[in-house]
């Protein structure tokens, strides 16, 4: 019977680790959720923006690039 008893607490002692686990696990897994959100939102406007500059060069506010030398030269 002593023999049943510790096996019962064995058992219940690992399904409340396992629980723990899984609730960290979880929380981890809810905060890459979140993070993964935002980085595809940014990557969408960074490839909207990308569009915008490819379609509109001068909206960048950036004069022409040219291959002259630079004044040190």
């Amino acid at each position: 019977m002593f023999d049943l008893e510790e096996q019962l607490i064995d058992v219940q002692t690992r399904v409340a680790y396992q629980e723990d686990t899984l609730a960290q696990l979880n929380d981890v897994i809810t905060k890459q959720d979140a993070e993964i959100v935002q980085l595809k939102q940014q990557v969408r406007l960074l490839a909207q923006r990308l569009d915008e500059l490819a379609r509109d060069p001068a909206q960048s506010g950036e004069t022409e690039v040219t291959n002259e030398r630079p004044p040190h030269y």
